[in-house]
């Protein structure tokens, strides 16, 4: 398993297809979900990734501050190839996106739009329910925040 942070600039053309594959397939076809994948947010943040040859298993969007939030961090599009799942590499991708953002922004909270039904995987990394549950693309969400 290689796993990589990058900026946009950074990404080659395959890694970059790679990822944006990998979010379409679970975001879009498994979870039945249709929204605007390019949001442009990809340009102003890192992306932390792993690859296993030529496959994306693991992937993570890390934004600065005041790009998701005003005055947070944010992790997003965090999401784990179907058939690497049962291997706890979402605690793994996690653990390592939450370690890069306090590195690049050691002073802010993290602050992510959580499925629902993720709420107790992400209590379980500290972060703290901030919101009642709304709908984001018709899916359960909540507000979540990680505090320095």
């Amino acid at each position: 398993m290689d796993w990589r942070t990058k900026s946009f600039s950074e990404l080659d053309a395959l890694e970059l297809y790679k990822i944006l594959q990998l979010r379409i397939n679970v975001f879009m076809l498994e979870q039945d979900c249709l929204y605007p994948e390019c949001d442009d947010k990809d340009l102003k943040g890192k992306h932390l990734f792993a690859m296993d040859q030529d496959t994306c298993v693991a992937y993570a969007r890390l934004l600065p501050p005041d790009v998701s939030y005003p005055q947070c961090s944010s992790i997003g599009r965090v999401v784990v190839h179907a058939d690497y799942r049962k291997h706890q590499y979402g605690q793994l991708l996690m653990n390592r996106a939450i370690e890069q953002i306090k590195k690049d922004y050691p002073d802010l909270p993290i602050r992510i739009s959580a499925q629902e039904y993720l709420k107790r995987f992400y209590t379980g990394l500290g972060f703290q329910i901030e919101s009642d549950v709304y709908l984001e693309d018709n899916i359960p969400h909540l507000e979540m925040a990680l505090y320095p």
